[in-house]
């Protein structure tokens, strides 16, 4: 157990604080260019000892970039402090570190792998328990490159964790690994976060970021746009409860105007590309709206009624919209790219550190 871990532990510290007197991660007016392009612009972040801290955006966003300043790996303008001292100043005992794009010798085992990023340093933790912690202990003498994507990725977490760090950065840690693995990894982050380790996690995965972070920040063309709790972003940016309705077509103006008229309270009716959107309707008020369409002369395919989520409050900064087709394309997409990456020959995809995410 870290130093940190140890006095949560002593003191019954919650989850979120530590003992270190300095937050864990300080950035202040952080800037980065490449040439004309402007990767970050001004980013100020406070990440707290022990705590879950999720940073989302789209590809190009610059996460990539600010994952690379505050581990000291690039140049930024601003004032970035790791522990109270510069990115380059700080103990690199004290700093795990998963990107995004890793790729390991591929003729060593499991095993062997952790084995030798531990050697890195001075007093790492048992091979054993590492592996059993990623769920890789019975794969530990197999060759990395006959291992499956998820199994790879689940590896290249342990070497990330060998060292106990205090900190630790994980860029899209589940990518390519299954519903049961990403489970267990989840339980991993929320372990070390109990324990007292700082973890910066950067995601993709609207869901994951949502369970797991304490706070959450979301980058915009190199600026932070929101930042605060998952269900604070919510509250604020998601937007209401809402009833996707599915035709055979659009609907247009006289059908939203009978539906329309047909629903009581607040709840309001839009077109879509695959037919309606009423927003606000709580779950008691399905029957309702059900009524309304049928009232108004309106045949439906299906509904679909949803909470919003941090992935709305993603859609909404960003500016990007799905209707519910275009959503489950985009879903089968994503489970496409898992599949492929699940693959032997798969791997960790998305930010292209060096253009992809600047």
């Amino acid at each position: 157990m870290n130093e940190t871990a140890a006095a949560s532990a002593a003191e019954g510290a919650p989850r979120g604080r530590g003992s270190d007197a300095d937050p864990a991660l300080v950035a202040e007016g952080v800037r980065r260019s490449y040439g004309d392009v402007v990767a970050l612009d001004g980013v100020d972040l406070r990440v707290e000892t022990g705590e879950v801290f999720g940073l989302i955006g789209p590809n190009g966003a610059g996460k990539t970039t600010l994952v690379r300043a505050l581990t000291g790996t690039t140049d930024a303008e601003g004032d970035l402090r790791v522990f109270g001292v510069s990115p380059r100043e700080v103990d690199p005992q004290r700093v795990g570190l998963l990107p995004q794009s890793f790729d390991p010798p591929e003729r060593l085992t499991a095993a062997e792998l952790v084995d030798y990023y531990g050697g890195l340093y001075d007093d790492a933790r048992d091979v054993g328990g590492v592996l059993r912690d990623v769920g890789m202990a019975d794969d530990a003498d197999a060759w990395y490159e006959t291992l499956s994507g998820g199994q790879q990725r689940r590896t290249c977490v342990a070497t990330a964790i060998v060292n106990d760090p205090d900190l630790l950065f994980l860029d899209e840690p589940t990518t390519g690994i299954d519903p049961a693995g990403r489970r267990s990894i989840h339980r991993l982050i929320e372990r070390l976060a109990d324990g007292g380790t700082t973890v910066f996690l950067t995601s993709h995965a609207m869901d994951e970021v949502e369970r797991l972070a304490d706070r959450v920040a979301l980058l915009r063309d190199g600026a932070v746009v929101a930042v605060g709790p998952p269900d604070e972003l919510i509250a604020e940016h998601g937007g209401a409860p809402r009833l996707d309705v599915t035709l055979d077509g659009t609907a247009d103006e006289a059908v939203v105007g009978r539906v329309e008229a047909g629903l009581a309270g607040d709840a309001a009716v839009e077109s879509t590309r695959d037919g309606l959107r009423v927003r606000g309707v709580r779950p008691e008020a399905i029957g309702s709206a059900v009524d309304a369409l049928d009232t108004a002369g309106v045949a439906f395919e299906s509904l679909a009624w949803s909470e919003p989520s941090l992935e709305d409050v993603y859609l909404r900064l960003t500016g990007e919209e799905y209707s519910p087709r275009e959503r489950a394309v985009r879903d089968e997409e994503a489970i496409s790219n898992e599949e492929a990456a699940a693959a032997p020959d798969g791997g960790a995809t998305g930010d292209d550190p060096d253009g992809g995410d600047r």
